[in-house]
């Protein structure tokens, strides 16, 4: 066992293919790429899972993962992020990503537990629906996207949220957890 988490061998990720390792957490990670091919209509090309994200607070940084980037014509639309136990906790970091992924606000922000789901609206944090079924199906998103502004991220901005996702994603996890990659300056 590496870190925190129990090793249960290797699995196959659905949308890349690629052999990974299986743990509690990839499981509840693959049945929501499953969710999102099956039953919401994403072609797997529309999801890259597995994002690093450059977190930084001054001189500390950090890669995290972005569990899923869903593009729609070469335009990320929305952004899951997954994580076990509360999903109140985890809306904060994932706005924070939504605003540090691209140059400009992804206009759709999910944050899961694998069992629930706040979607929320990149631009105001707000939630917008609940419940796992709530992710929006690839019509939706498309509709949805037709209204999308998708306004810049000011550089004063970018530095805060990077210290915010650092401060919440970073400095917040347990000091064993090998999915954050921190980088020694």
């Amino acid at each position: 066992m590496e870190g925190h988490h129990l090793i249960l061998g290797k699995t196959t990720d659905l949308i890349t293919g690629e052999t990974i390792e299986d743990t509690h957490d990839e499981r509840y990670r693959q049945k929501i790429a499953r969710f999102l091919v099956n039953e919401k209509s994403y072609a797997k090309k529309d999801i890259k899972p597995r994002y690093d994200l450059l977190a930084q607070a001054g001189d500390k940084m950090a890669i995290i993962k972005v569990d899923f980037l869903v593009s729609l014509e070469n335009r990320i639309c929305m952004i899951i992020k997954y994580g076990p136990g509360s999903i109140t906790t985890r809306q904060r970091p994932a706005i924070a990503a939504s605003r540090l992924i691209a140059q400009y606000q992804i206009p759709v922000v999910v944050v899961t537990n694998g069992e629930d789901a706040d979607i929320l609206e990149g631009l105001t944090a707000k939630i917008i629906s609940n419940g796992f079924d709530a992710i929006p199906t690839k019509p939706e998103l498309i509709k949805l996207s037709e209204k999308f502004t998708f306004p810049g991220i000011p550089t004063a901005r970018i530095e805060a949220e990077s210290r915010i996702l650092y401060a919440y994603d970073v400095d917040g996890s347990c000091p064993c957890d090998n999915s954050i990659c921190r980088i020694e300056s």
